[in-house]
């Protein structure tokens, strides 16, 4: 020992310190880095839980509600799931975003149709979860959100008022970028839109509208207001993508032929809400295929019931899973 009670250290000691400090940082740098392992020994764990709403109607149309965890079956690309998480009547909270169609096509239809959604968020608020909001879009040539997400009626009332209708149509647009205001939102996601249907002035196409609602969870629910009742006067094509893009999502079209017949479609809307099951997955031994778009089937036991809800969900590919 040296003086002060220090103890000497040889030059071989010091090199075999550094040594150790050497190698405990390159094992500390491939902890970190599991890119820098052999790609074998990267283990991945899917743990994203899929979540489904769901709808379960008769025949006749009418309402299924008292249904048990037991008695669905869900299948992912065709491999059967495990359900983990199971709601009936889920009382997750609603984020309803509704789309109004200001173009110059829907003018004359425009004042009753502000009137039935401000008596739908009426509803929302009085009979719902407390969590649950609404906000309001409106949409021509342009898109706006005319309201945040909001639970207060005086917020909604003098926006939906003042709503002019001109210009063209940007729908596509507008599904486009509520779906992305709700993505980062908890709970349940809903677009009810309310158009006759026509697209003529939108940036997105049908394509990139429906990818980011399904991206974002989001169950679509068209109400086609359509004055003209005859096909050679109607754009079809645009009722048909609506249609396409309510039944991908679990949602259901409208056709209203008057306001009292589009207080029913809001009715009906906020009924069907209030009684869907929750029903979630991990995937698990799912075959994949190039397409990150993973297809979805639900099925119950009763062969005379329909279960409606979305028809997949965007997971991992082959390509993506190496």
């Amino acid at each position: 020992m040296g003086r002060g009670g220090v103890g000497r250290i040889s030059p071989e000691a010091v090199k075999l310190t550094r040594l150790n400090v050497v190698g405990l940082g390159l094992f500390l740098a491939l902890l970190l880095l599991p890119d820098a392992l052999p790609q074998d020994s990267v283990i991945r764990v899917n743990v994203r839980l899929v979540r489904l709403l769901v709808t379960v109607r008769t025949a006749a149309g009418g309402l299924v509600t008292n249904l048990q965890k037991k008695d669905f079956n869900v299948f992912d690309n065709g491999a059967k799931q495990e359900i983990a998480v199971f709601e009936r009547h889920t009382e997750q909270p609603l984020s309803i975003s509704v789309l109004i169609d200001t173009s110059a096509s829907t003018g004359k239809d425009l004042q009753y149709e502000t009137d039935s959604v401000l008596r739908f968020v009426r509803a929302v608020v009085r009979e719902g979860n407390p969590d649950d909001a609404v906000s309001l879009y409106a949409f021509n040539w342009q898109v706006r959100q005319v309201v945040d997400f909001t639970r207060q009626l005086d917020r909604m009332a003098r926006p939906l008022k003042a709503l002019r209708a001109e210009g063209g149509t940007s729908m596509y647009d507008a599904i486009y970028l509520a779906s992305q205001d709700l993505e980062p939102r908890e709970g349940r996601h809903v677009l009810i839109i309310v158009t006759d249907g026509g697209d003529t002035t939108s940036y997105k196409n049908f394509n990139i509208a429906l990818r980011s609602a399904q991206r974002a969870d989001t169950v679509i629910y068209p109400i086609l207001d359509v004055p003209i009742t005859n096909p050679a006067g109607r754009n079809i094509g645009g009722e048909h993508a609506l249609t396409t893009m309510a039944n991908g999502t679990g949602g259901a079209v409208f056709r209203p032929e008057d306001s009292a017949d589009l207080d029913t479609a809001f009715d009906d809307i906020l009924t069907a809400l209030r009684t869907q099951y929750l029903v979630g997955f991990y995937p698990h031994d799912v075959p994949l295929t190039k397409n990150p778009f993973h297809e979805i089937r639900v099925t119950v036991g009763a062969p005379n019931l329909r279960v409606i809800t979305r028809n997949g969900y965007y997971g991992e590919s082959s390509e993506t899973s190496h």
